[in-house]
């Protein structure tokens, strides 16, 4: 599924089940969580491939166990197609960011709340697959306020030894919140894309009225012969779908 925010604007004193998203958002930083609890954004490990600022950026937000490596021909080929930047972001525990004990959607909202200023990338588009996807619905809602081969690339060699990239203990522990989706009664009343893959499962009718409640102006557009991984199965219908979504 295809979420995210096809402009998610910011004041400049800061930010105020799944499958891809896209949508267009003024948020505002949040400085706390759950019960007033502080949340501590990690500096974020990404890519940015440079393009004219006129037109808000694309940040690519990537799946459980995934990294920014995931989208690194997709995002080249979107830069050269529509001129603008695009960031490829490695989310907490993942890839080459910080490891964390919290990995809430909070956390990783607030995460890109902290990065996407500071590269000047507000308004930006938001891109997410899957966890990515629940990130990027998240941070437009807070406008107020094959896995073998991804185990196999998280594996990385440190003093002679191999050890995980991705922080499996903090994934485990918080199993349940990625699986799941924090409680939200404010909408979204920008335009968003939910980009739904044929022979996916991830996103049933029954998830639709809930999708609705919070995103009013959503699209549903399927892919067909396609799985979870879209971008994967297939690249350029996805671009595609991201272009028409940009017109």
């Amino acid at each position: 599924m295809l979420r995210g925010a096809r402009s998610w604007r910011l004041p400049h004193r800061g930010l105020g089940s799944s499958s891809p998203s896209l949508a267009k958002v003024p948020v505002a930083r949040s400085s706390s969580g759950r019960g007033g609890a502080q949340l501590r954004p990690v500096p974020l490990s990404y890519r940015l491939l440079d393009g004219e600022t006129a037109s808000p950026a694309l940040v690519f937000l990537h799946g459980l166990f995934g990294s920014k490596t995931n989208f690194n021909s997709i995002a080249k080929a979107l830069a050269q197609q529509t001129g603008r930047r695009v960031l490829t972001v490695d989310a907490r525990n993942h890839g080459d960011s910080p490891h964390s004990p919290d990995m809430s959607y909070e956390a990783m909202s607030q995460d890109l709340q902290d990065l996407l200023p500071q590269l000047g990338l507000v308004p930006s588009v938001l891109v997410g697959h899957s966890m990515g996807g629940k990130t990027a619905m998240l941070l437009a809602l807070q406008r107020d306020i094959s896995v073998r081969q991804f185990l196999l690339t998280n594996l990385v060699e440190v003093n002679g030894r191999f050890v995980w990239r991705v922080n499996l203990d903090a994934l485990t522990q918080h199993m349940d919140k990625i699986m799941a989706f924090p409680p939200q009664q404010e909408s979204y009343p920008g335009p968003t894309l939910f980009l739904l893959g044929g022979n996916s499962q991830f996103v049933r009718a029954c998830h639709h009225p809930e999708i609705r409640r919070l995103f009013p102006r959503a699209q549903m557009q399927t892919v067909p012969d396609a799985g979870h991984w879209i971008h994967a199965d297939r690249p350029q219908d996805f671009m595609a779908a991201i272009r028409g979504f940009l017109a």
